[in-house]
Protein backbone atom coordinates (compact mmCIF):
# COMPACT_ATOMS: atom_id res chain seq x y z
CA UNK A 1 0.00 0.00 0.00
CA UNK A 2 1.42 3.60 -0.81
CA UNK A 3 2.44 5.57 1.82
CA UNK A 4 0.64 8.95 0.84
CA UNK A 5 2.43 11.28 3.11
CA UNK A 6 5.74 9.42 1.94
CA UNK A 7 4.72 9.88 -1.78
CA UNK A 8 4.31 14.00 -1.14
CA UNK A 9 7.10 14.37 1.12
CA UNK A 10 9.00 13.05 -2.01
CA UNK A 11 7.70 15.51 -4.51
CA UNK A 12 8.56 18.17 -2.19
CA UNK A 13 12.29 16.52 -1.60
CA UNK A 14 12.56 16.58 -5.79
CA UNK A 15 11.60 20.46 -5.80
CA UNK A 16 14.32 21.49 -2.74
CA UNK A 17 16.96 19.69 -4.95
CA UNK A 18 16.30 22.68 -7.32
CA UNK A 19 17.75 25.01 -5.04
CA UNK A 20 20.81 23.12 -3.43
CA UNK A 21 24.08 25.49 -3.96
CA UNK A 22 21.64 28.81 -4.39
CA UNK A 23 19.99 29.21 -1.16
CA UNK A 24 23.17 29.61 1.51
CA UNK A 25 23.18 30.43 4.06
CA UNK A 26 20.08 29.46 3.96
CA UNK A 27 18.71 25.45 3.83
CA UNK A 28 17.10 24.20 0.54
CA UNK A 29 13.56 23.65 1.10
CA UNK A 30 11.04 22.02 -0.91
CA UNK A 31 7.10 22.12 -0.68
CA UNK A 32 3.85 20.90 -2.08
CA UNK A 33 -0.03 21.61 -1.61
CA UNK A 34 -2.19 18.67 -2.26
CA UNK A 35 -6.14 18.15 -2.82
CA UNK A 36 -7.77 15.34 -3.18
CA UNK A 37 -4.69 13.32 -4.09
CA UNK A 38 -3.03 15.70 -6.74
CA UNK A 39 -0.48 18.53 -6.38
CA UNK A 40 -2.15 22.03 -7.17
CA UNK A 41 0.88 24.08 -6.31
CA UNK A 42 4.52 23.29 -5.49
CA UNK A 43 7.58 25.71 -4.72
CA UNK A 44 11.18 25.80 -3.49
CA UNK A 45 13.66 28.48 -2.13
CA UNK A 46 15.51 29.59 -4.79
CA UNK A 47 17.63 31.89 -2.77
CA UNK A 48 18.47 34.03 0.45
CA UNK A 49 16.30 36.68 1.10
CA UNK A 50 13.90 35.12 -1.72
CA UNK A 51 10.08 33.56 -0.62
CA UNK A 52 10.30 30.48 1.41
CA UNK A 53 9.57 27.00 -0.23
CA UNK A 54 5.94 27.47 1.24
CA UNK A 55 5.34 30.92 0.23
CA UNK A 56 6.38 30.64 -3.35
CA UNK A 57 3.53 27.45 -3.40
CA UNK A 58 0.76 29.42 -1.48
CA UNK A 59 1.55 32.27 -4.15
CA UNK A 60 0.73 29.86 -6.84
CA UNK A 61 -3.01 29.01 -5.19
CA UNK A 62 -3.34 33.20 -4.48
CA UNK A 63 -2.75 32.82 -0.55
CA UNK A 64 -5.81 30.68 -0.15
CA UNK A 65 -6.27 26.98 0.12
CA UNK A 66 -9.44 24.70 1.10
CA UNK A 67 -9.26 23.19 4.67
CA UNK A 68 -8.63 20.06 3.26
CA UNK A 69 -6.04 21.00 1.29
CA UNK A 70 -2.71 19.46 2.93
CA UNK A 71 0.82 21.30 3.02
CA UNK A 72 3.53 19.06 2.90
CA UNK A 73 7.50 21.07 3.24
CA UNK A 74 10.68 19.28 3.82
CA UNK A 75 11.46 21.38 6.52
CA UNK A 76 9.77 22.81 9.67
CA UNK A 77 8.18 26.90 8.87
CA UNK A 78 10.00 29.62 10.41
CA UNK A 79 8.09 31.50 12.88
CA UNK A 80 10.38 34.36 13.44
CA UNK A 81 11.04 37.70 11.23
CA UNK A 82 14.01 37.29 9.27
CA UNK A 83 14.82 38.22 5.89
CA UNK A 84 11.06 37.25 4.78
CA UNK A 85 7.54 37.54 7.55
CA UNK A 86 7.15 33.63 9.50
CA UNK A 87 6.12 31.37 7.03
CA UNK A 88 3.62 30.28 10.25
CA UNK A 89 1.63 33.34 9.63
CA UNK A 90 0.57 32.68 6.14
CA UNK A 91 0.21 29.25 6.73
CA UNK A 92 -2.60 29.95 8.77
CA UNK A 93 -4.08 32.86 7.03
CA UNK A 94 -4.74 30.69 4.25
CA UNK A 95 -6.67 28.14 5.52
CA UNK A 96 -4.93 25.16 5.82
CA UNK A 97 -5.72 22.74 8.75
CA UNK A 98 -3.04 20.00 7.93
CA UNK A 99 0.61 20.68 7.55
CA UNK A 100 3.32 17.14 6.90
CA UNK A 101 6.82 18.35 7.97
CA UNK A 102 10.01 16.27 6.84
CA UNK A 103 11.98 17.36 9.79
CA UNK A 104 12.30 20.09 12.67
CA UNK A 105 14.57 23.02 12.25
CA UNK A 106 18.00 21.79 12.94
CA UNK A 107 18.49 25.65 14.49
CA UNK A 108 18.38 24.59 18.62
CA UNK A 109 17.27 28.28 19.01
CA UNK A 110 14.30 27.81 16.93
CA UNK A 111 13.86 24.32 17.04
CA UNK A 112 10.23 23.10 17.24
CA UNK A 113 8.78 26.73 17.57
CA UNK A 114 6.73 26.36 14.15
CA UNK A 115 5.49 23.00 14.62
CA UNK A 116 3.83 23.81 17.77
CA UNK A 117 2.72 27.56 16.88
CA UNK A 118 0.61 26.01 14.17
CA UNK A 119 -0.74 23.20 16.80
CA UNK A 120 -1.83 25.37 19.17
CA UNK A 121 -4.09 27.24 16.46
CA UNK A 122 -5.94 24.42 15.60
CA UNK A 123 -3.51 22.79 12.36
CA UNK A 124 -3.02 19.18 12.18
CA UNK A 125 0.96 18.46 12.30
CA UNK A 126 2.92 15.43 11.43
CA UNK A 127 6.41 15.94 11.49
CA UNK A 128 9.00 13.50 11.02
CA UNK A 129 7.89 11.86 7.25
CA UNK A 130 11.24 10.97 5.37
CA UNK A 131 13.65 12.70 7.81
CA UNK A 132 16.79 10.85 7.38
CA UNK A 133 16.51 12.05 3.51
CA UNK A 134 14.90 15.37 4.33
CA UNK A 135 18.01 15.79 6.60
CA UNK A 136 20.53 14.33 3.91
CA UNK A 137 19.23 16.97 1.51
CA UNK A 138 20.49 19.72 4.14
CA UNK A 139 23.49 18.14 6.06
CA UNK A 140 25.80 21.28 5.07
CA UNK A 141 23.21 23.35 6.49
CA UNK A 142 22.96 20.82 9.59
CA UNK A 143 26.39 21.48 10.49
CA UNK A 144 26.68 25.44 10.10
CA UNK A 145 23.79 26.15 12.41
CA UNK A 146 25.18 23.31 15.24
CA UNK A 147 28.40 23.94 15.37
CA UNK A 148 29.13 27.60 13.48
CA UNK A 149 31.49 25.67 10.72
CA UNK A 150 31.47 24.60 7.32
CA UNK A 151 30.16 21.07 5.98
CA UNK A 152 33.50 19.60 4.70
CA UNK A 153 33.22 17.01 1.70
CA UNK A 154 36.41 15.55 0.53
CA UNK A 155 37.01 14.24 -2.80
CA UNK A 156 39.98 12.44 -4.52
CA UNK A 157 40.33 9.90 -7.85
CA UNK A 158 43.05 7.20 -7.67
CA UNK A 159 44.36 4.47 -9.19
CA UNK A 160 43.50 0.76 -8.10
CA UNK A 161 46.57 0.89 -6.47
CA UNK A 162 46.38 3.85 -4.74
CA UNK A 163 47.82 6.94 -6.28
CA UNK A 164 46.28 10.09 -7.38
CA UNK A 165 49.27 11.49 -9.53
CA UNK A 166 52.47 9.83 -10.84
CA UNK A 167 55.83 10.86 -9.54
CA UNK A 168 55.92 13.89 -11.98
CA UNK A 169 52.32 15.12 -10.41
CA UNK A 170 50.71 14.84 -13.59
CA UNK A 171 46.81 13.78 -12.88
CA UNK A 172 44.97 14.28 -15.85
CA UNK A 173 43.14 12.76 -16.20
CA UNK A 174 42.87 9.43 -13.17
CA UNK A 175 38.87 9.56 -14.16
CA UNK A 176 36.51 9.39 -17.04
CA UNK A 177 34.83 11.99 -18.21
CA UNK A 178 31.59 11.12 -16.62
CA UNK A 179 33.15 10.87 -13.18
CA UNK A 180 34.59 14.90 -13.83
CA UNK A 181 31.10 15.70 -14.81
CA UNK A 182 29.93 14.39 -11.54
CA UNK A 183 32.35 16.18 -9.55
CA UNK A 184 31.15 19.23 -11.52
CA UNK A 185 27.66 19.09 -10.49
CA UNK A 186 29.15 18.78 -6.75
CA UNK A 187 31.04 22.11 -7.58
CA UNK A 188 27.68 23.49 -8.79
CA UNK A 189 25.98 22.82 -5.32
CA UNK A 190 28.41 23.86 -2.83
CA UNK A 191 29.51 27.37 -1.74
CA UNK A 192 32.94 27.06 -1.67
CA UNK A 193 36.03 24.76 -3.14
CA UNK A 194 39.16 24.54 -1.25
CA UNK A 195 42.66 23.42 -2.24
CA UNK A 196 46.39 24.25 -0.91
CA UNK A 197 48.63 26.37 -2.73
CA UNK A 198 50.98 23.44 -4.24
CA UNK A 199 47.91 22.44 -6.46
CA UNK A 200 47.91 25.57 -7.42
CA UNK A 201 51.15 25.56 -8.69
CA UNK A 202 51.43 22.19 -10.23
CA UNK A 203 48.38 21.96 -11.80
CA UNK A 204 46.90 25.83 -12.00
CA UNK A 205 43.61 25.40 -12.27
CA UNK A 206 40.68 27.45 -12.84
CA UNK A 207 38.41 25.77 -10.18
CA UNK A 208 34.94 26.98 -11.93
CA UNK A 209 32.21 25.09 -12.45
CA UNK A 210 31.61 23.47 -16.25
CA UNK A 211 28.42 21.70 -16.91
CA UNK A 212 27.87 20.50 -20.37
CA UNK A 213 24.06 21.56 -20.64
CA UNK A 214 23.63 24.30 -18.17
CA UNK A 215 25.31 27.31 -16.58
CA UNK A 216 27.05 26.26 -13.91
CA UNK A 217 27.53 28.56 -10.77
CA UNK A 218 30.80 28.56 -9.01
CA UNK A 219 32.12 28.65 -5.79
CA UNK A 220 33.75 30.92 -3.87
CA UNK A 221 37.67 29.60 -4.11
CA UNK A 222 39.91 29.51 -1.31
CA UNK A 223 43.51 29.11 -1.86
CA UNK A 224 45.45 27.98 1.68
CA UNK A 225 48.37 29.52 0.66
CA UNK A 226 50.59 30.64 3.85
CA UNK A 227 53.24 32.33 2.41
CA UNK A 228 51.64 34.22 -0.42
CA UNK A 229 53.27 32.28 -2.81
CA UNK A 230 50.36 32.94 -5.43
CA UNK A 231 51.50 33.95 -8.79
CA UNK A 232 49.25 37.48 -9.96
CA UNK A 233 48.97 35.19 -13.52
CA UNK A 234 47.70 32.19 -12.26
CA UNK A 235 44.22 30.64 -14.03
CA UNK A 236 42.85 31.07 -10.16
CA UNK A 237 42.62 34.81 -10.37
CA UNK A 238 42.71 35.74 -14.12
CA UNK A 239 38.91 34.29 -14.75
CA UNK A 240 35.46 36.01 -15.82
CA UNK A 241 33.89 34.12 -12.93
CA UNK A 242 31.47 36.77 -10.58
CA UNK A 243 32.75 34.01 -7.88
CA UNK A 244 35.52 35.59 -5.29
CA UNK A 245 38.54 33.79 -4.63
CA UNK A 246 39.84 33.74 -1.27
CA UNK A 247 43.73 33.13 -0.25
CA UNK A 248 44.31 32.38 3.06
CA UNK A 249 47.24 33.99 4.60
CA UNK A 250 49.55 33.29 7.52
CA UNK A 251 49.09 36.31 10.18
CA UNK A 252 53.42 37.06 9.29
CA UNK A 253 52.91 37.87 6.05
CA UNK A 254 53.39 41.58 5.07
CA UNK A 255 50.95 43.96 3.98
CA UNK A 256 52.99 44.97 1.03
CA UNK A 257 53.10 41.64 -0.16
CA UNK A 258 49.13 41.56 0.25
CA UNK A 259 48.22 45.14 -1.21
CA UNK A 260 50.27 43.58 -4.50
CA UNK A 261 48.16 41.13 -4.95
CA UNK A 262 45.02 42.65 -3.71
CA UNK A 263 45.42 44.83 -7.05
CA UNK A 264 44.23 41.63 -8.86
CA UNK A 265 40.84 41.62 -7.87
CA UNK A 266 41.59 38.50 -5.11
CA UNK A 267 40.32 38.49 -1.11
CA UNK A 268 42.71 37.59 1.28
CA UNK A 269 43.20 36.75 4.91
CA UNK A 270 45.15 36.04 7.73
CA UNK A 271 45.32 33.32 9.46
CA UNK A 272 46.71 32.17 12.46
CA UNK A 273 49.47 29.77 11.91
CA UNK A 274 50.66 26.00 13.43
CA UNK A 275 53.94 24.80 12.56
CA UNK A 276 54.40 26.85 9.93
CA UNK A 277 50.64 26.39 7.65
CA UNK A 278 47.74 27.81 8.10
CA UNK A 279 46.14 26.37 11.59
CA UNK A 280 42.73 23.83 10.04
CA UNK A 281 40.75 24.28 12.97
CA UNK A 282 40.60 28.09 12.75
CA UNK A 283 40.25 28.22 9.69
CA UNK A 284 36.81 26.37 9.87
CA UNK A 285 36.04 29.14 12.06
CA UNK A 286 36.79 31.69 9.92
CA UNK A 287 34.88 30.24 7.17
CA UNK A 288 32.03 29.83 9.05
CA UNK A 289 31.99 33.70 10.04
CA UNK A 290 31.72 34.17 6.42
CA UNK A 291 28.75 32.71 6.06
CA UNK A 292 30.20 29.63 4.11
CA UNK A 293 27.92 26.31 4.84
CA UNK A 294 29.81 24.26 2.88
CA UNK A 295 33.89 23.39 1.39
CA UNK A 296 34.52 20.65 -1.16
CA UNK A 297 38.12 19.84 -0.54
CA UNK A 298 39.74 19.41 -3.57
CA UNK A 299 43.43 18.77 -2.61
CA UNK A 300 46.40 18.34 -2.63
CA UNK A 301 47.50 15.38 -0.79
CA UNK A 302 49.58 17.24 2.25
CA UNK A 303 46.21 19.34 3.04
CA UNK A 304 44.18 16.06 2.82
CA UNK A 305 46.35 14.54 5.14
CA UNK A 306 46.40 17.27 7.85
CA UNK A 307 42.33 17.45 7.39
CA UNK A 308 41.99 13.57 7.90
CA UNK A 309 44.25 14.08 11.41
CA UNK A 310 42.39 16.79 12.44
CA UNK A 311 38.60 14.55 12.25
CA UNK A 312 37.78 18.29 10.03
CA UNK A 313 36.07 16.66 7.15
CA UNK A 314 32.66 15.49 7.34
CA UNK A 315 32.03 13.43 3.86
CA UNK A 316 34.16 11.84 1.62
CA UNK A 317 33.83 11.19 -2.21
CA UNK A 318 36.59 8.95 -3.47
CA UNK A 319 37.03 8.12 -6.80
CA UNK A 320 38.95 4.48 -8.31
CA UNK A 321 39.79 4.52 -11.75
CA UNK A 322 40.64 1.35 -13.42
CA UNK A 323 44.24 2.34 -13.92
CA UNK A 324 47.34 1.03 -12.27
CA UNK A 325 50.47 2.77 -12.10
CA UNK A 326 52.84 -0.24 -11.15
CA UNK A 327 55.45 1.59 -8.39
CA UNK A 328 56.07 2.76 -5.50
CA UNK A 329 56.69 6.95 -6.29
CA UNK A 330 53.43 7.72 -7.03
CA UNK A 331 51.23 11.10 -5.03
CA UNK A 332 49.01 9.15 -2.59
CA UNK A 333 45.76 10.89 -1.43
CA UNK A 334 47.04 12.07 1.78
CA UNK A 335 50.70 12.68 3.00
CA UNK A 336 51.98 12.99 6.77
CA UNK A 337 51.95 10.55 9.29
CA UNK A 338 49.44 8.02 9.57
CA UNK A 339 47.94 5.43 12.26
CA UNK A 340 51.00 2.55 13.23
CA UNK A 341 47.93 -0.07 13.51
CA UNK A 342 45.66 -1.01 10.69
CA UNK A 343 42.74 -0.86 13.20
CA UNK A 344 43.71 2.83 13.91
CA UNK A 345 42.81 3.48 10.40
CA UNK A 346 39.65 6.08 9.53
CA UNK A 347 36.71 3.88 8.89
CA UNK A 348 33.69 5.25 6.98
CA UNK A 349 30.02 4.90 7.55
CA UNK A 350 26.47 4.87 5.64
CA UNK A 351 28.72 3.67 2.28
CA UNK A 352 27.21 3.91 -1.30
CA UNK A 353 28.68 2.95 -4.42
CA UNK A 354 28.23 4.23 -7.67
CA UNK A 355 29.53 3.48 -11.00
CA UNK A 356 30.16 5.95 -13.62
CA UNK A 357 30.97 3.74 -16.43
CA UNK A 358 34.21 1.99 -15.63
CA UNK A 359 35.08 4.30 -12.33
CA UNK A 360 33.79 3.38 -8.93
CA UNK A 361 32.88 5.69 -6.79
CA UNK A 362 32.74 5.54 -2.64
CA UNK A 363 30.88 7.33 -0.91
CA UNK A 364 30.71 7.78 2.88
CA UNK A 365 30.65 9.42 6.06
CA UNK A 366 33.77 9.13 8.52
CA UNK A 367 33.67 7.19 11.84
CA UNK A 368 35.70 9.59 13.84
Amino acid sequence: MVDIDKKFMREAIRRAKKGLGRTSPNPAVGAVIVRRGKIIASGYHKRAGGPHAEIEALEKVGGKADADDTLYVTLEPCNHYGRTPPCTHAILKSGIKRVVVGMRDPNPEVEGEGCHWLFERGIQVKTGVLESECRKLIENFIKFVSTGRPFVIAKSAMTLDGWTAVSTGDSKWITNEMSRRFVHRLRNRVDSLMVGIGTVLSDDPSLTTRLPYEKGRDPVRIILDTHLRMSRHAAVINHDSASKTLIMVGDHVSSKKINGLQKEGVAIMKCPTEEGRIELTGLMDILGKESLTSVLLEGGSTLMGAMIRKKLIDKFYIFKAPKILGSGDGRPMAAGPGPTRMDECLGLKDIQVKRFNDDILIAGYPDY
